[in-house]
């Protein structure tokens, strides 16, 4: 195998030395390889859109000269004439070159452009004997040399990583892979129209935080030079969003990046981005009936409908959605008796049995949240909004007026994993102080996840913050459900790796 690669490599680098000397001869030539006079007038798509479909006689009435763009993709030389393909941000089209037209000299210089080189075409169209829309070169200038070659057998690389090393070729060469992020953008931007529609100010709130709060992670440490102080990025915006609430802005929301010192997975990078939005007046009941809005109404914006296929299953996502409590979940779904789950040392076993590390002192609600994750998360592949979470669990959400001991709060999970967390807020300042501390034992006990003490925050709700309901949504895990891709590495555009060598 290591014999196959390195002949390869040696095969790729004689060709690149030839590029190299190829582009050398040029500029001795007095030939720009890397000039920026081409002017683009015209994206490819529309073109093709637009007169695919008109007959070669109709295409000659049009009396237009079309100005693209793009890198060669393919070429098929005969002789006198050559084919090429070119591609460019919207799409690929034929181009048709004859040394008739562009005149000896310009048809030899053209003849020693390689596939990879970026190019400007200018002529008419015309259709070919099979029915392709070509365009008829009229001029074809080096715009870009291309000193590497494209990979001729991309589609069949078995090494996934070096395509997310090297994303600048995998959107070249495989379509597929820039219609996801195509639609990624197409995703995010439905999202803000959403909430824009809906009264609600999008903002900016640190990503450089003194106390990293808002959720159970553990953070990346940074230093800032200047002040000579400690740092952290952060985890997530919430406890700045929601010292806007206190402020007077009713609705808020931010499109963020999140940074976490975790584990990486199919379904985890350690940076990520993350749409929080909160909304006074309201609780997590109206957020249900928000999200089910928002999702539902974003898959028929851009997959045309609300049940689309990810990996083996359909999953609809017309509402209502299934309900349950986390206890109901860990009978219907998990199998298990109350007795199985409710008595500390019985869920601390079955944990362990399971393969699951349980910390000395770790509290039952995070015991029980184990067994969640094992036998019940898994199974929920149609939505499921899972509600009524333990209070151990949930430092920041607000308690259950009839039993303490759960929060008004819930998870939604598609396809198996969760996709969005939500809660009526936390707005009683001595309680949440009292859910801090206990934080701050479990941190002090060995918890590297728990919440870290933030006085700042606690004093913004002395000053009152209304009732209100916040939700978190993972974007790359939704563009991962909208675009069928099975890991999260897919819808980053670039994913953390490993160095070279």
């Amino acid at each position: 195998m290591s014999t196959q690669k390195n002949s390869s490599q040696q095969d790729e680098n004689r060709l690149i030395q030839a590029r190299k000397e190829k582009a050398k001869r040029f500029l001795e030539q007095g030939i720009a390889i890397y000039p920026n006079t081409f002017r683009k007038k015209h994206d490819i798509k529309p073109i093709l859109d637009k007169y695919k479909d008109l007959s070669q006689e109709d295409l000659e009435k049009l009396d237009s000269v079309f100005v693209v763009a793009g890198r060669i993709m393919a070429l098929r030389s005969f002789g006198k004439v050559t084919f090429f393909h070119i591609q460019d941000h919207s799409g690929k089209i034929q181009v048709f070159a004859q040394k008739n037209i562009l005149g000896s000299e310009k048809y030899n210089i053209f003849k020693k452009f390689d596939v990879g080189d970026i190019v400007g075409v200018k002529g008419p169209l015309f259709k070919t004997k099979t029915g392709e829309l070509t365009i008829k070169a009229e001029d074809v200038e080096l715009v870009t040399k291309s000193l590497r070659p494209l990979p001729e057998k991309y589609h069949g690389l078995k090494d996934v990583e070096l395509r997310y090393r090297q994303r600048y070729v995998d959107l070249i060469v495989n379509p597929k892979v820039r219609e996801i992020f195509i639609k990624r953008s197409k995703i995010v931007r439905f999202i803000r129209n959403f909430l824009d529609a809906r009264g609600f100010l999008e903002v900016e709130t640190p990503m450089m935080q003194p106390i990293p709060g808002g959720a159970a992670a553990k953070p990346f440490i940074t230093h800032h030079n200047a002040l000579d102080m400690q740092l952290y990025l952060r985890i997530a915006p919430e406890l700045y969003l929601k010292r806007l609430l206190v402020g007077g802005f009713e609705r808020v929301y931010e499109i963020n990046r999140n940074f976490r010192n975790e584990g990486i997975s199919t379904q985890h990078n350690p940076e990520f981005t993350m749409l929080e939005f909160y909304m006074a007046y309201a609780d997590f009941t109206m957020l249900m009936e928000l999200t089910e809005e928002l999702f539902s109404s974003l898959a028929k914006d851009v997959c045309g409908s609300t049940k689309i296929p990810y990996g083996e299953h359909e999953i609809d996502l017309t509402p209502p959605w299934n309900k349950l409590s986390f206890y109901e979940s860990l009978e219907k779904i998990g199998g298990l008796r109350p007795e199985e789950y409710q008595n500390y040392e019985n869920a601390k076993n079955l944990a362990k049995k399971l393969g699951e590390k349980v910390v000395e002192g770790e509290k039952l609600g995070k015991v029980q949240a184990k067994l969640f994750d094992l036998l019940v998360e898994p199974k929920l592949i149609q939505p499921h909004f899972i509600y009524h979470y333990p209070t151990d669990i949930s430092p920041l959400s607000r308690r259950n007026e009839e039993d303490p001991t759960i929060t008004d709060r819930f998870e939604l999970f598609i396809a198996g994993r969760e996709m969005a967390n939500a809660f009526s807020e936390l707005n009683d300042p001595f309680d949440q102080k009292e859910r801090f501390l206990e934080q701050v034992k479990e941190k002090e006990a060995g918890d590297e996840e728990a919440h870290f003490m933030d006085e700042d925050y606690v004093r913004a709700l002395e000053y009152g913050m209304p009732p209100a309901g916040g939700e978190g949504i993972g974007i790359d895990r939704l563009v991962m459900l909208l675009t069928n891709s099975q890991s999260i590495r897919e819808v980053i555009l670039f994913p953390l790796l490993r160095p070279e060598g």
